[in-house]
């Protein structure tokens, strides 16, 4: 076969029609041929690169209409163009040969010019439609990677600013790291789906971010607050959430409510609003955890760091108190996993 050349498969019962169709086309294409369904239907499987078929209706064994049923059924052959080349005139076939996905009808006798422009027609139209669908294919993925790009840069931000609001406090990095993995691991034993999970890692470096608009005065104070001095920090969780909010982004729509919610309590004691119980998101009931202990084994400008017993010991008598009872008996059942990543990013001092 040429491979410059477009292949048109002829299927018909009467070797005449097959005969005359082919001195017809052979100047301009490659030709194939069947005389029944089966063998057109077993042909069209083992070729690859048919670009057209001319069909005729009325043959032996299964017919045309069953020929092109078929073919429209299979994904490898549903957008061959297909031709019915029939002595059948009635509408009612007409309609039938269009409906089953027919792209056109031809009379028997037929003109050659006739035959000529509509095969003609039909491949040019299904290569620009071909051409088209590569083009769209090809567009779809430069926006799939463009958008890969811009929700990668968009975790870079997140955790960079995230950061940013920690070294603030004289805090590391690592911190916010550690918080994300350890949100990560209660999150997937809550039972969290997969996409959710990933969400709650990636926005929850984002938890203390309104802290880069508390004074430097409060924020690294190395004693306890005033009562006065509290109330400014604790507008942190506010600011976080109001710098966030106004995204319409899932990953900084979460980070907005982690923001906000990661001082709530279990019991109805926390701040900002007083949320209570499953008032609280998940993303806020377990971000308060993660953060909570990471927090108090960890070396701050206002204390030291707090031994494993004494925050277990807290953790536990804050159960149903300060944190989901859930969550606490997730975090105990899961420990080791949790104490792994802890010993990873540990802090160097």
């Amino acid at each position: 076969m040429n491979n410059n050349q477009k292949t048109i498969l002829i299927v018909d019962d009467t070797e005449l029609n097959v005969n005359i169709l082919m001195d017809l086309l052979d100047e301009k294409y490659d030709l194939l041929a069947a005389l029944d369904g089966e063998s057109a239907l077993a042909l069209i499987k083992d070729e690859d690169g048919i670009d057209l078929i001319l069909l005729d209706i009325m043959m032996p064994g299964i017919d045309g209409f069953e020929v092109c049923r078929r073919l429209k059924k299979d994904k490898n052959t549903a957008n061959i163009p297909i031709i019915f080349i029939t002595a059948k005139t009635d509408d009612e076939s007409i309609e039938k040969a269009y409906e089953l996905g027919g792209v056109d009808y031809i009379t028997k006798p037929f003109r050659a010019r006739e035959v000529l422009s509509r095969i003609a027609n039909h491949l040019a139209l299904s290569e620009q439609n071909h051409h088209l669908e590569e083009m769209v294919k090809e567009k779809t993925k430069e926006l799939y990677k463009l958008n890969e790009e811009l929700e990668q840069t968009q975790r870079e931000v997140i955790f960079t600013m995230g950061a940013i609001g920690e070294r603030r406090s004289k805090e590391t990095g690592n911190h916010v790291k550690r918080v994300a993995l350890y949100s990560e691991v209660l999150a997937k034993y809550y039972g969290l789906p997969q996409q959710e999970i990933e969400l709650l890692k990636e926005a929850s470096p984002m938890h203390d971010i309104g802290k880069i608009a508390i004074p430097d005065e409060i924020l690294n104070k190395p004693a306890r607050f005033t009562p006065e001095e509290f109330e400014k920090m604790k507008q942190h969780a506010i600011l976080g959430y109001e710098m966030l909010q106004h995204s319409h982004r899932a990953l900084l729509q979460a980070a907005s409510i982690i923001a906000s919610q990661h001082h709530e309590k279990w019991d109805g004691t926390g701040y900002p609003n007083h949320l209570k119980g499953e008032e609280i998101h998940i993303y806020g009931r377990i971000t308060a955890l993660a953060d909570v202990f990471d927090a108090l084994g960890t070396k701050r400008v206002y204390k030291k760091a707090w031994s494993d017993e004494e925050i277990f010991t807290l953790i536990k008598e804050q159960r149903g108190k300060h944190f989901d009872p859930k969550l606490v008996d997730i975090f105990f059942e899961n420990l080791d996993e949790i104490l792994q990543i802890r010993t990873k990013l540990a802090d160097m001092y």
